[in-house]
């Protein structure tokens, strides 16, 4: 993004990212694109050289402390990981019924041929918002992640939402493969 202080200038560095929909849009008010992000993210954990510290899905966006390892690349990760997703809730949306479907699918489009920025559907923003963690206490950032589904009202504490790394810190299993720090 053309003038952002939010750059990745180390691929290995460690990071936390945002991941949102267009627009905010509550894609992932709906289990089974959730269910994408988390076997997305676990293919990336065993085949792309990437350690996930943690992560959350909230409604539209996604938290991450992640980092990869050579020859994988914060970059390449981040592209592969969205345009792999965005296929896979396209196909989804066209596979379940769903009151929403058409209009997700519209909304989606307009966002595509407004910018130019994907050929079909897009359904991801272009910036990840990346914060370099080396200058920062990556816990500060992981407990903030762990804390939304609490600050947004969802449960009371943090290891009761399943979609996120909130159980792996509290002697649970959790459904990413996480690396705890």
């Amino acid at each position: 993004m053309s003038g952002s202080k939010f750059i990745i200038s180390d691929q290995y560095s460690v990071y936390f990212i945002t991941c949102t929909v267009i627009n905010w849009l509550d894609l992932f008010s709906r289990k089974d694109y959730r269910d994408v992000i988390v076997d997305s993210l676990n293919f990336c954990v065993e085949n792309k050289f990437v350690n996930i510290f943690s992560w959350v899905i909230m409604t539209n966006h996604i938290h991450l402390v992640v980092q990869c390892d050579p020859p994988g690349r914060m970059s390449d990760f981040l592209r592969d990981f969205k345009k792999h997703t965005s296929k896979e809730f396209i196909r989804v949306m066209k596979n379940i019924n769903e009151s929403r479907s058409n209009w997700l699918l519209r909304a989606f489009k307009n966002e595509a041929q407004r910018t130019k920025r994907a050929e079909n559907f897009k359904i991801w923003k272009d910036d990840n918002h990346p914060v370099d963690l080396s200058d920062f206490n990556i816990m500060e950032k992981i407990d903030y992640i762990h804390e939304n589904p609490v600050r947004a009202g969802w449960v009371d504490f943090p290891e009761q939402y399943v979609y996120s790394s909130a159980r792996d810190y509290n002697n649970g299993k959790g459904l990413v493969k996480v690396v705890i720090v």
